[in-house]
């Protein structure tokens, strides 16, 4: 058995030679710096702690920065769930006064100790939104469509589906986003901040419209380390069929219900069976009328599977085949093709 030099207690363990109380007794356990810098991003109003970009409110990161900034003696360990903040007082909108109360163990010994500290905002830029702010991209999206007389809605509903595919991604990486957009004849660019983003988003579209993807590199200069430095035009060139249309498959017309990167399905017009069209097929799809361009028939009487319409072109009253449970309203859509009135239910 030891005793302490200073009490002259006996301890089983000494620390310089004194027991755990005379040990602490004068001694600080935790330091605080006269003031911390807590950077905070002008650009998406992040905050930089433990070495990483966080997103936060003021108030905790204030209380993060500040704990952070302390240090205890090698010899304590810190119960996180009893140290807490006393107060947090703001001087002005950029200096925050931060007091603390740290519960300490040291050689069973629980020891509180209260600090203060203070914490200065600081505004600077992090890296994306640097990149974002100086047009930073490594590849370009061309969304074009596939004719000249197509509606510019679907290039506009292709860079909304972009645009929410990247905000998803962006979601888990912030490095990750649209740097700009530009209108050019015939489409759109959109400038990303990835490679592989602009691989990913322009596979996207290709999917969701069975549409045309080619990809071209372009040497740009070079790396620190002396490796060729490329930046990566991505072409979708969306078809002229859209969901909704109505096409000719075949010698058979029929309303394209679903399209997919492995092809499509239409419903036959003439019979109202459903068949799948395989994507080599898809180039074959003759589009005889746009879904958005339709025309209303008023309906005039309904009588089991047919319906009795007036033609909205020349007034003529046409009888139409419907197909199984269907249930019509006042009007229905139709089409005209060679002479005769279809059904586009």
């Amino acid at each position: 058995m030891s005793f302490c030099v200073s009490c002259g207690k006996d301890c089983s363990e000494l620390l310089d030679g004194m027991c755990a109380e005379c040990w602490l007794d004068g001694r600080k356990i935790v330091t605080a710096p006269h003031h911390t810098d807590l950077k905070t991003c002008t650009g998406c109003g992040e905050f930089f702690l433990n070495d990483r970009w966080v997103r936060c409110t003021l108030l905790d990161a204030v209380q993060d920065a500040a704990f952070s900034s302390c240090g205890v003696i090698r010899e304590a360990e810190i119960d996180r769930k009893k140290t807490k903040t006393l107060s947090v007082e703001a001087q002005d909108p950029y200096v925050y006064e931060v007091a603390m109360e740290f519960a300490c163990l040291v050689r069973g010994i629980e020891v509180s100790e209260t600090v203060s500290t203070t914490v200065r905002i600081k505004n600077t830029v992090c890296k994306p939104c640097s990149r974002k702010l100086g047009n930073y991209y490594t590849s370009i999206l061309q969304i074009r469509s596939g004719s000249r007389n197509a509606s510019g809605d679907l290039i506009s509903e292709a860079l909304e589906v972009t645009e929410n595919f990247v905000g998803r991604q962006a979601e888990t990486n912030k490095q990750l986003f649209i740097t700009k957009t530009e209108e050019v004849p015939g489409g759109i660019d959109v400038y990303l901040s990835s490679i592989q983003l602009g691989r990913s988003a322009a596979k996207e579209l290709a999917d969701m419209y069975c549409a045309e993807f080619k990809e071209s590199p372009k040497l740009v200069g070079k790396t620190e380390d002396g490796q060729d430095m490329y930046r990566l035009t991505y072409l979708v060139r969306l078809p002229e069929y859209h969901t909704g249309d109505v096409v000719l498959f075949e010698n058979r017309l029929c309303k394209l219900v679903k399209v997919s990167g492995t092809g499509g399905r239409v419903l036959d017009l003439m019979n109202f069976r459903e068949r799948a069209v395989r994507r080599t097929e898809m180039p074959d799809l003759k589009v005889i009328e746009k879904g958005s361009e339709l025309k209303r028939a008023e309906v005039i009487s309904s009588s089991g599977s047919e319906i009795q319409v007036m033609n909205p072109v020349n007034y003529s009253v046409a009888d139409l085949r419907v197909p199984e449970g269907f249930v019509p309203g006042e009007s229905v859509c139709v089409t005209e093709w060679d002479d005769a009135l279809y059904l586009v239910p």
